[in-house]
């Protein structure tokens, strides 16, 4: 993750986005989203992008688990607020490791959260880590 620095898409990368509304059950004591659901909105951004590209039959054979999520806030989000996530992957996956990047900003364009996060394949019929294939890389970038 960037010391400081907001995360960015590189040039011509694949980018998926979704748009959340906070319900008041996401809402805290202190008015605001509160931070866990930023990794609710994280996950759902992570599988809603697989289950976007990915073929009915590799959605059958193989499923992504959380290994490590990173988290930088920056700017609470109200209630009445509007929230815009983007992702994208690496370029490349480490065995069975492939990392995800995050960003959620508010609609006025600021960041409020920003997730680096690390998934692992998993064969569903084994239940046991895989590398990730070439083409599953070329899928999403």
């Amino acid at each position: 993750m960037p010391s400081g620095g907001l995360l960015e898409p590189p040039e011509g990368r694949q980018v998926f986005r979704l748009t959340f509304q906070p319900t008041p059950a996401d809402i805290d004591e202190n008015g605001h989203v509160n931070n866990v659901v930023y990794l609710r909105w994280a996950q759902d951004l992570g599988t809603a992008h697989w289950r976007s590209r990915a073929p009915a039959d590799a959605q059958a054979a193989w499923a992504w688990v959380a290994l490590r999520h990173e988290v930088d806030y920056r700017r609470a989000l109200l209630p009445h607020e509007t929230a815009l996530g983007r992702t994208w992957v690496a370029a490349t996956a480490e065995g069975p490791r492939f990392d995800r990047f995050i960003r959620i900003d508010a609609e006025d364009g600021a960041m409020c959260a920003q997730v680096k996060t690390t998934w692992v394949l998993i064969e569903q019929a084994t239940g046991r880590p895989r590398r990730v294939p070439a083409w599953m890389v070329e899928l999403f970038s």
